[in-house]
Formats: structure tokens, C-alpha cells, sequence
């Protein structure tokens, strides 16, 4: 009751004193809390918050809460990550899932099969971490399953029953009892195991891929481009897609019977179920990054699976896909934002260094260390993070063009990191040619730019301590500076201590 009393006393009160006077420390936290909950909310634009605003409720239920500003503050620390997309499909070269859905019968039943042969004898963990610390990597993002349902851990569930395409439409689905996992590979390692414990060893954070939809378990056949259709899905697809965004392909799709109870109890068990592996079975995920979603029917329990998964791993960042304003943090694909962010949810933007989020064989479509940094600068900047993706071949090596662009990042990172690593953004990001990021006590301040210029330069809208010491990144000596009407004048070093582009230093007020 007292502290009830005094809460309210607060709420009444005029001056930050009174609330410093009359709150605990426990009641501020608290109150600080909820207003940070307030603030977690998906930008209107979001694609896929479009997509499941129809039926996800905007404000989570007052019981849930989202990851801790400790771990909100871990994911603003990290700038540059990679997102390895890699499965049974990497077998044939080809784009992850998608491409199976316009395959004729036969292809569709061949690709069921690569499991079979999926035998990556060359992925050594190991040597994955070695490499992205030499490239200035600070977390990865592995496929653990994508939309075909192909899972690279030793999960436990069981799929019941699966589409054989050889057999006539009305006896399309089979009974079957097997995990489609790793597990039933040539190769049979815990990949998810082996990269997750190198990767605690050395430091790098760990994002876990899971995809809710599953089009190689029949039970799932309602959901999201599934190629097994329900009536329910052919006759109402707007209870599954919002026809202003997606809109409903029927690629090909294959009519089946309604699912049953037993069934949907099923698909709901073995969803959770992979989930729950995932986040306790191979020590601190960082975090989860879910994509696509399921339909309107199915999100009272995919909402209590997020309650649930919650209490697993309190800690645990989880992207926003199918789960709206349940997420803690979402994911521009193949753009950066034009500017900074309104929203207070944190982001990463995610884009392909070469032509396919798969495996790439073509050297030339690798776009260069220039292209990373030039985006990485650009996100960091405007307060988020930027996440490269590149996926090895079916034996699990990189192409060496990806590796030795993405070690040239790694050099450039050395001399420049400072201004990168676990840095914020200003509140003006850009001005003329020149970006700014800031350390998260706004002491130091630092601008980026693509442009060398020989002799004299001004940085605009920066002013410098007076007496401080500014610097130029790879350059041991501090720069002459004097203080302009127009920014800050530079007298410029002789010779270029990296290439692509450059970062200064400054003390501020």
C-alpha cells in the first residue's frame, strides 16, 4: 500500500526532486522500464509488420516484457556482423527454399532427397571464427532452418508425416518418422553445436536463424507459401497474406484436406519445441532472428511459444518477423534506411555481398571491401548496424573472393574501429561529405569521410574542446586544427594510412 501511495505521490509531483525524493531506486527501475516498453515499436513501414498488423496486436500484453537494456545496449554495441544462409539447397547452387516451389514434381521430390548427400566434409568451425575475427566481425547469423525445414542441429523432434510429389494428388501426403536434420546427413555433426562453442571461445555473438513456417512438415501445410494448400488457404487466403503486401502465389500448390486437430497440435508442439532447443541447448544465444510468420489462427499460440521462449532465454534479442512489436529489434533486407530511425526499436540492416543469399560462385559479383565499409559507415551513422551476407558452398568454404574482401574490411577496421565499434549516433549524422558517429558518452566525436583531400580540409558542424587533440585514424600524430565559422579546419598528413575512407577523432564538450 505505502508503495503504492508513493508512486502516485510521484505522479502528482511537478519536479524530477520530488521523484528523486520520494521513489526507491527499485520503483524507478520500474517506471524507466515501462516507459522503454513504450518505446519498442516496429516502424509503420516495415514490410513485415504490414504484413501481420491485420491480427498481432500493436502493445504486447502487460505480462510480457522484451529482452533487458543490457542486452538492448549488447546489440547496439555490435556494428558489423556476418549472415551465413547455407543447407541442403547449397548442394545444387541455388537460392535458399524459394526456388523449390516452382519445381516440376520430380525436382520437388529430388530436393526432398539432398539430405541424403548433404555432406559438407570441408566446414571446420574453427577456422569460421579465425576468419571473422580477421575480418572485424563481431557476431554471425546462422541458418538453423530455413523455410524447406531442413534444420542444421540435432533437434529431437520428429516430422509425422511430408509430401511425396511422385504420388497422385489425393495421396500426396505420407507418413514418415524422421527429424530431417543434420542428423540424418552423411555428415551427422552438430553444426549449430560446433560453430555456436567456437564462437563462445573467441567472443563473437551468436544470431540463431529460425523460420516459422516449415514446407517440408505436411503439418504446417496452411502456412506461408507452404506448396501443400488447404482449403481454408485457397478459399480465404486473405486470412493468411495481406493482399497489399504479398498478396497469395499459388505456386503450383497442391490441394489437400483441411488439417485436422491433431495435426495443428502437432505443428504448434514441434515449433515451440525447436525454439526451446535452440535457446538452451548451446549456451548464451544473443540472439533469434525468426522470419516470416504463420496466420491469424495461428497466433495465440505462436504468442504464448514468444512467452514461453522468453523465460527460456530472458536475455535474448529476438527479431520482430511474425511476432510484431513482440520483437525487440527488425531488419531493413537488401537496403539501409534513408535516414535515421525514428523508431526506438534498434536495427540492422542485412545485405548480400554477392548476387544470392546462398553461395555465389561468381567472383565478379562480390561487390568489394569499399562497397562494406562505405554501407557499414552509412548504418553506424544513423544508429544502426550492418550485417553482410555470405554463404559458403556445399562442402563449407567461402569464396576466396568473399574472404579476401571481407579480410581487407577486417584491416581497415583495425585502424578505423574505434570510430565504429559500440559507438551511437549523433544526432546530426551527415553533413556535406562527412558521416558521424559518437562514443556513448558523447566526450568523443567522430566524422568519416570517402573524400581524401591533400593539405587543408573543414569538417563542418564540429567544434572541438578548446586545447583538445584531434586525430586522424592510422596516424599517430595529432592534426593541426583551427576553429572555423564553418566548422573545424584540418591540416592534412602526408600519405593515406588506409584506403577507402578515413576517420578523424575529436574531444568535444
Amino acid at each position: 500500500m505505502y508503495k503504492h501511495t508513493i508512486f502516485f505521490i510521484f505522479l502528482l509531483c511537478a519536479t524530477e526532486h520530488a521523484y528523486s525524493q520520494n521513489l526507491s531506486k527499485s520503483e524507478k527501475t520500474v517506471l524507466s522500464e515501462t516507459e522503454r516498453e513504450k518505446t519498442l515499436r516496429l516502424p509503420k513501414s516495415d514490410a513485415h509488420y504490414m504484413e501481420i498488423s491485420r491480427y498481432i496486436e500493436d502493445e504486447p500484453d502487460s505480462d510480457y516484457r522484451h529482452a533487458s537494456e543490457a542486452a538492448y545496449e549488447s546489440f547496439r554495441d555490435i556494428k558489423f556482423s556476418i549472415r551465413i544462409i547455407w543447407g541442403v539447397y547449397s548442394k545444387w547452387g541455388i537460392e535458399a527454399s524459394w526456388p523449390m516451389l516452382d519445381m516440376p514434381a520430380e525436382k520437388k521430390q529430388e530436393y526432398q532427397n539432398l539430405y541424403k548427400t548433404f555432406n559438407p566434409v570441408k566446414f571446420d568451425a574453427n577456422e569460421w571464427m579465425k576468419f571473422f575475427k580477421r575480418s572485424g566481425i563481431q557476431a554471425f547469423a546462422l541458418i538453423t532452418k530455413h523455410h524447406d525445414g531442413f534444420s542444421l542441429w540435432h533437434t529431437k523432434t520428429r516430422v509425422k508425416q511430408r509430401a511425396n510429389f511422385l504420388n497422385p494428388t489425393e495421396n500426396v501426403i505420407e507418413p514418415c518418422d524422421l527429424a530431417y536434420s543434420i542428423e540424418d546427413t552423411p555428415f551427422k555433426r552438430d553444426i549449430v553445436k560446433e560453430l555456436c562453442d567456437a564462437a563462445h571461445k573467441r567472443g563473437i555473438k551468436i544470431d540463431l536463424y529460425f523460420s516459422h513456417p516449415d514446407w517440408y512438415d505436411a503439418d504446417f501445410r496452411p502456412y506461408n507459401y507452404h506448396p501443400l494448400a488447404t482449403p481454408d488457404i485457397l478459399e480465404h487466403p486473405e486470412n493468411y497474406y495481406n493482399p497489399n503486401i504479398h498478396g497469395y502465389n499459388n505456386r503450383k500448390v497442391i490441394p489437400t484436406p483441411e488439417t485436422t486437430p491433431e495435426e495443428r497440435q502437432r505443428m504448434v508442439a514441434r515449433h515451440r519445441e525447436q525454439i526451446h532447443e535452440l535457446l538452451t541447448n548451446y549456451g548464451k544465444v544473443d540472439m533469434m532472428c525468426f522470419d516470416q510468420w504463420l496466420s491469424k489462427d495461428n497466433w495465440p499460440d505462436l504468442k504464448k511459444t514468444i512467452k514461453l521462449a522468453r523465460k527460456w532465454s530472458p536475455e535474448t534479442m529476438f527479431r520482430a518477423r511474425g511476432i510484431g512489436n513482440y520483437g525487440d529489434y527488425y531488419q531493413p533486407e537488401q537496403f539501409v534506411p534513408k535516414g535515421a530511425e525514428s523508431s526506438g526499436m534498434p536495427w540492422m540492416s542485412i545485405c548480400l555481398l554477392g548476387n544470392n543469399f546462398s553461395y555465389d560462385p561468381v567472383a565478379e559479383h562480390y561487390k568489394g571491401a569499399r562497397w562494406i565499409i562505405r554501407n557499414l559507415i552509412d548504418c553506424v551513422a544513423k544508429g544502426g548496424s550492418f550485417m553482410v551476407c555470405v554463404s559458403p558452398d556445399e562442402f563449407g568454404e567461402f569464396h576466396p573472393k568473399a574472404v579476401e574482401q571481407l579480410e581487407e574490411v577486417g584491416q581497415w577496421l583495425k585502424i578505423n574501429g574505434n570510430g565504429i565499434y559500440e559507438t551511437r549516433a549523433r544526432e546530426e549524422w551527415k553533413s556535406g561529405d562527412f558521416y558521424f558517429t559518437r562514443s556513448k558518452d558523447s566526450k568523443t566525436l567522430y566524422a568519416f569521410t570517402e573524400k581524401w583531400t591533400d593539405g587543408e580540409i573543414i569538417i563542418p558542424s564540429i567544434t572541438p574542446r578548446k586545447g583538445s587533440k584531434a586525430y586522424l585514424f592510422g596516424n599517430k600524430k595529432p592534426l593541426k586544427w583551427t576553429q572555423t565559422a564553418d566548422g573545424v579546419r584540418i591540416k592534412m598528413p602526408a600519405g593515406k594510412p588506409c584506403e577507402y575512407a578515413w576517420g578523424f577523432q575529436f574531444e568535444v564538450d
